[in-house]
């Protein structure tokens, strides 16, 4: 297997932009990320493309191919993949295999998304299959994401003792690390008193504490050592890149949540610690020598219960490391210095290739105020529907 690394990314702020096309959004990206390897378009060997799931104008899931049309077609072959909100890191995963094992030499790997407003939806036709996991969950117990969300963060706040204000830190921090970040939608600080006072969504998440819907495009080119010497460049090398799927038995799809049985204190999410241990194996790094995470903070349940699944703190501990400033970029244990999906949204395809545009700027030392110390290992981390989840390791 060949050394891969990134050579160019690039990314369009998230927020709201109804006046700009998909199409116009991802060709930014693709051009910044162009720009930022110092390549031309007419290089690129191959696309993996994330395909939008409420945008696009072909349809059929084909963003790669209305990426090549509007950048001009080369013949190349187009990866198009999808995997819910782990779509991100799935194709990022898929195109570092390949050019691992020598298939291409340099890729773009993409995604974009414009969500609609609101909760997100089923998608059309899900409510005919009696065998999709997540729509029974959704039809038979009548929850919306954020539902189940709290129901799992009212069971760990049970099992360690944890109150509304360490929860509402994690939301501080966010905001805080966001405010600092150009890319990022919500740029204002907030007290916790802010945090507790928004409207409640689910008992306990609050509306500053469960991330909104956005608009957002994301890349990243990647390419071999031997191109990347070719190229005059230092790349950031992928450590690991890896998926995994939901097990049997997995708490987020069995039904309804407030079954699970009482030994278990920790929530079994095995699609997300699945990947991330399997990014640990494959890259050979122990989890405490890896000096920044970006990860799924659909709220600020999953930012203290996630490292406790991964190794990083003691059950528990979390919450207390969150209140102390710990998880901030000058921490000991960062998380989603970006600002997060708290700070920026969510546009579910694009995600997973969002942390990587902050991962290469923190290891580049590129950061700015929200920059981690000597950042050299970076971990990011997506799950989406359908028990999909992707976890990418970068280092210097």
């Amino acid at each position: 297997m060949r050394k891969v690394g990134v050579v160019g990314v690039g990314m369009h702020p998230f927020g709201k932009f109804p006046d700009k096309t998909l199409t116009d959004m991802t060709r930014e990206v693709v051009e910044a990320a162009l720009a930022d390897a110092g390549l031309e378009w007419r290089q690129i060997e191959a696309i993996s493309a994330g395909s939008s799931h409420f945008s696009g104008g072909m349809g059929w899931g084909l963003a790669g191919n209305e990426i090549e049309a509007a950048m001009g077609l080369t013949g190349v072959p187009v990866y198009n993949l999808s995997a819910a909100c782990a779509t991100g890191g799935s194709a990022f995963t898929v195109a570092h295999a390949m050019v691992a094992g020598g298939v291409h030499d340099v890729m773009l790997v993409v995604a974009s998304e414009k969500m609609p407003k609101g909760f997100i939806a089923r998608t059309a036709g899900a409510a005919d299959d009696v065998q999709d996991l997540d729509y029974l969950r959704w039809a038979c117990v009548g929850l919306a994401n954020p539902g189940y969300w709290a129901m799992e963060c009212r069971r760990w706040m049970a099992d360690h003792a944890a109150d509304d204000r360490q929860l509402a830190a994690v939301a501080v921090k966010a905001r805080k690390q966001g405010a600092t970040n150009p890319n990022a939608r919500y740029r204002t600080p907030v007290t916790i008193e802010e945090v507790l006072a928004s409207p409640m969504v689910a008992d306990p998440l609050h509306l500053f504490e469960v991330c909104a819907v956005s608009d957002g495009a994301a890349a990243a080119i990647i390419c071999s050592d031997e191109f990347a010497r070719k190229l005059g460049t230092k790349p950031i090398w992928i450590a690991a890149a890896n998926g995994a799927t939901a097990q049997f038995g997995d708490t987020q799809i069995r039904m309804p949540e407030i079954t699970t049985p009482a030994q278990e204190t920790a929530p079994h999410v095995s699609e997300v610690t699945g990947a991330v241990r399997r990014a640990y194996a494959a890259s050979g790094i122990d989890p405490k020598d890896i000096d920044l995470f970006e990860i799924q903070d659909n709220c600020v349940w999953q930012e203290l219960a996630y490292p406790e699944l991964w190794g990083l703190c003691e059950p528990g501990e979390s919450a207390w490391l969150a209140a102390k400033g710990e998880t901030s970029s000058t921490g000991r244990m960062p998380i989603s210095p970006s600002g997060g999906f708290l700070s920026f949204g969510e546009a579910t395809t694009a995600m997973g290739l969002f942390q990587v545009f902050e991962l290469v700027t923190q290891l580049r030392g590129d950061a700015g105020a929200r920059q981690v110390p000597g950042a050299r290992v970076g971990l990011g981390q997506t799950r989406g529907l359908g028990g999909n989840g992707a976890a990418i390791l970068l280092t210097t």
